[in-house]
Parts: C-alpha cells; sequence; structure tokens
C-alpha cells in the first residue's frame, strides 16, 4: 500500500484525483475543471461557428459585370455614313460594311479607371457597365462622328476573377460568368482538388477578412457554397481534423473525423472505448483552448477570464451516471481536441503489487530452492 501511494508508479496521464483537486489558491490555477452538464452544455453548442454564409453573406452574382482597374475593354465605333472621323471615304458606289466601322485595340484600364478613346479623351469606366461606358463615347463624339453607335467589349475581365491556389490541380486567376458562380463551380474550373474532402480546408479572403470553413462542410451545407465576388482568393490547403486520444482507451492515437461533425461518444468509440481493467468512468476529460467569451458564460467568476482570448479548459464526463452518456453525445468535438481517460484507482493497486511480486520473486524462488537441498 506504501508503494501505492508513491506517485513513482508508472501512468500514462494524471489520475482523477489529480485533475479534481486543483489548489486552494486560485492564483496556482492553470486551467479551469468544468463537469460537464445540460446547462454547459448548451452553452457550448450554441457557440458560433465559422461560416462563409454567416460571415460574407450570399448575394447573388449574376449582375451585370462592373469594370474594374485592370480590365481590358475593345471599343468598336460604327458610323452611319462613310468619311466620317471613324469611317472610309466613299469612293465607289458600292462599298463594305466595315467601311463604316473603326476599332480601337483593346486596352487596360488605368489605375485613375479611365480609357483613351481618340476624341473623346480619357473616359471614365471604372465601377460601370458596358452599357453606360457606350452611351457615354456616343454622347462625347455626337457632332464629331456621323450618328456614331458605339459597342464596348470587355475582353479580358481582370477585376472579375478569383485567384485559386494551395491543394487544386491547376491554380490561377478563374473569371467569373455573368451568372454567377459559387465555390465549388470555381474549384472545379480550377481542376478540382489534389487532397481528399474529408481533409481539405477552404480559406476564402475577401478584402481584409480570411475565413476558414472545411470543404466537407460546404458539400454536405449547400448554404455554405456561396457566391464569389472579383477580387476574391480562394487556399485551399490539406488540414485534417483530428484529436488526440490517450490514457486508458483502447487506441492511443492522432484520429481523423473522417465526417463533419463528431460528438464525444464517438470519439470515444473511434479510440477503442474504455479499456474494462484501467479505465475509471467517472474520469473521462476533454483538454480544450477554449474562448473567453464560452468560458464566461459556463463560469462567470474563473479567475482565468482576466488571461488572454484562449483558455485552458478540461471539460469532465462521469459515465458512471447514465446521464453521462448522453452528455457525451451531445458534446461536438473540435479540431485539437485531446480525450483523455483516466486511469481506476484500483490500477494504481494492481501496479504495486506487481512491482512488490518483481521485487520479492527472486528470494522466493532462492529460498523455495534451498529449501530442496535440505
Amino acid at each position: 500500500m506504501a508503494i501505492a501511494g508513491c506517485s513513482n508508479l508508472p501512468a500514462s496521464g494524471p489520475s482523477t484525483a489529480d485533475i479534481v483537486n486543483q489548489p486552494a489558491d486560485s492564483s496556482q490555477t492553470i486551467f479551469e475543471l468544468v463537469d460537464l452538464a445540460p446547462a454547459a452544455l448548451a452553452v457550448l453548442n450554441s457557440r458560433p461557428t465559422d461560416s462563409f454564409s454567416g460571415s460574407f453573406g450570399d448575394r447573388s452574382g449574376a449582375t451585370e459585370s462592373r469594370i474594374g482597374v485592370g480590365d481590358f475593354v475593345a471599343v468598336t465605333i460604327w458610323e452611319a455614313g462613310a468619311g466620317g472621323l471613324f469611317s472610309a471615304p466613299l469612293t465607289t458606289d458600292r462599298f463594305t460594311p466595315g467601311s463604316r466601322t473603326a476599332t480601337i485595340p483593346e486596352q487596360a484600364v488605368a489605375r485613375d479607371g479611365t480609357i483613351s478613346v481618340p476624341y473623346a479623351g480619357r473616359v471614365k469606366v471604372s465601377g460601370k457597365t458596358a452599357a453606360e461606358v457606350q452611351a457615354t463615347i456616343e454622347e462625347r463624339l455626337a457632332g464629331k462622328a456621323i450618328q456614331p453607335q458605339i459597342l464596348v467589349t470587355i475582353s479580358r475581365p481582370v477585376s472579375s476573377t478569383v485567384a485559386v491556389t494551395g491543394e487544386v490541380a491547376s491554380g490561377g486567376r478563374i473569371p467569373l460568368s455573368n451568372k454567377g458562380d459559387r465555390i465549388l463551380e470555381v474549384v472545379a474550373a480550377a481542376g478540382g482538388i489534389r487532397a481528399p474532402v474529408n481533409e481539405t480546408e477552404i480559406r476564402l479572403t475577401r478584402g481584409s477578412r480570411t475565413v476558414a470553413v472545411p470543404m466537407i462542410t460546404i458539400v454536405n451545407n449547400p448554404s455554405e457554397n456561396i457566391y464569389l465576388r472579383g477580387g476574391d482568393t480562394l487556399t485551399l490547403v490539406r488540414n485534417p481534423r483530428t484529436f488526440i486520444a490517450a490514457g486508458a482507451t483502447g487506441r492511443n492515437a492522432e484520429i481523423p473525423f473522417d465526417a463533419d461533425a463528431m460528438n464525444l461518444a464517438q470519439a470515444l468509440a473511434k479510440a477503442g472505448g474504455l479499456l474494462d481493467f484501467r479505465a475509471d468512468p467517472e474520469g473521462v476529460f476533454l483538454y480544450r483552448f477554449e474562448r473567453t467569451e464560452v468560458l464566461r458564460r459556463i463560469k462567470p467568476d474563473s479567475p482565468l477570464l482576466a488571461y488572454g482570448r484562449s483558455i485552458p479548459v478540461i471539460y469532465r464526463v462521469n459515465l458512471r451516471d447514465p446521464n453521462g452518456l448522453f452528455v457525451a453525445q451531445g458534446l461536438r468535438m473540435q479540431r485539437g481536441d485531446i480525450l483523455y481517460v483516466s486511469n481506476a484507482p484500483l490500477t494504481e493497486v494492481q501496479k504495486a503489487f506487481s512491482i512488490f511480486q518483481s521485487l520479492t520473486s527472486p528470494a522466493v524462488q532462492g529460498a523455495s530452492i534451498a529449501a530442496g537441498f535440505r
């Protein structure tokens, strides 16, 4: 029994008593222990998750394209008769239709948002539709050309493209169509992904904000497959969602989710369940760095709330209580969680007896041999 109480006995981690019995001095507390109950579970399940539709909305992309800085624009001018500014002079009784047209070579929209049109000067085109630019040029050429008719074509819409990079077959700038393109359509246009769906994370950058969502969530939830806008950047990263199982479980390893979501009961099953001869059903713990706003709703008097935005929290589930299985089924796992099951107190006694037996066995055997020679 003295050996059983020794802290030098081999173990896979702290015991239930080591975790539960925190220092009386709150200044020495380095983690917050939370016994999971229905109230705490409701707070955890109500926490907001990263979402494309919640962060950026799902405004339809099916709007008329507008010209942006860097786009390449071509202008074609028709005149009603020959001999005008942009048409060839009439030299015969018959002439081709092309003699009344002139095409200005494509040009990139300058940083000030303008292009140059002969006899019309610098024309502001940035932020306008092709029809609006056509009307502006016609107005400026009125009285100079013979009843001019203008056609403006966006030959290379650089500002209406999405940059796709990372784990895709062929990254680059993908132009958006006038009907509007969603995330999965743009990823398909980039050749598809190179990593498995359940191991891929999509990071959407719009302006100064970046939001990351697992690709399997977008596949399973069509509302997350939002319309993209010109200037967006999609970065596909191979970042599998995993948790770590340790202690008295059937499998100690880093285990992938392999699904859109997973609860604690499913995580226990993936870890091989609790070992009957080792595990303490009252000592099922989930280690997690929790957000300050979440812990404040669970334990508003916690002294750790004053330290940063990420606080170490240990959630405890008592599986001896029949309600514990329902709690385990209701708690959603997150990437990077550590599932730890402590050893039962009797396990330490068994280890002590095993060590005692290994120490005394040679002496007993020697005494037996000596007795045989008498």
